[in-house]
């Protein structure tokens, strides 16, 4: 399928965490599903997460009510965990299939922000799982390069950027790229790092001065 002067838009939440500790999911979950039922921005159209289990195999979970309604008890521990809150462009393609995380058998993606006019050729039954797909075309290897190569064709190929937030994992890195325009109260991503655990939301979870703005523009790999 093709892009093609079309918007990509999803005004979502997200959310990383990855420790050398096991943590209680729900604990983690609760105050995300709070910043999701918070946000000025409707974030009730659906939520997933991935995760790796005290066995060491990744599971996946979707479902369609909104975060904060759902039965977050149901988690157990893990050391790594991945969620995304879903808001969808103009409340359209509301079914299962479409929450993210999207993942294959390499990496999990999770994405939020705004594109207009995005002239790229990839397959995807929405803009974000297109977005993933073209960022997969660049991987020889070596995720980082690939996220950059990628992120920079998107720039050139898109009338404008209102945000461009992305969290790839391949289960062992994450791999975070961050860029707005506008709304920067929104569109700003968040790290919290201590005590070999790092967290990287959309917002801080808590308050505390622990939490640092990613700076906009900008790749890392932690």
């Amino acid at each position: 399928m093709q892009i093609y002067k079309q918007e990509v838009k999803t005004m979502c939440r997200l959310l990383a965490m990855r420790s050398n500790t096991a943590f209680a999911i729900a604990s983690v979950l609760k105050k995300f599903a709070k910043i999701s039922r918070n946000s000025k921005e409707y974030q009730g159209h659906g939520w997933g997460c991935a995760w790796k289990n005290t066995a060491g195999n990744w599971k996946y979970y979707k479902n369609l009510k909104p975060i904060w309604t759902d039965n977050l008890n149901q988690f157990d521990k893990t050391t790594f965990f991945i969620a995304h809150a879903r808001s969808a462009f103009e409340d359209r393609n509301i079914i299962i299939e479409n929450n993210m995380p999207f993942y294959d058998n390499n990496y999990i993606f999770i994405f939020n922000g705004e594109l207009r006019g995005v002239k790229i050729r990839e397959q995807g039954r929405i803009g974000a799982e297109k977005i993933f797909n073209y960022i997969k075309r660049f991987d020889k290897g070596n995720m980082q390069e690939a996220l950059e190569k990628a992120t920079q064709f998107i720039k050139k190929r898109t009338t404008y950027i209102k945000a461009l937030n992305i969290i790839i994992t391949d289960r062992e890195k994450l791999f975070i790229y961050t860029n707005f325009n506008e709304n920067e109260d929104y569109f700003q991503m968040w790290q919290k790092q201590e005590n070999n655990t790092v967290i990287i939301c959309s917002d801080p979870l808590e308050e505390s001065n622990d939490w640092q703005k990613i700076q906009k523009n900008t790749t890392m790999v932690i």
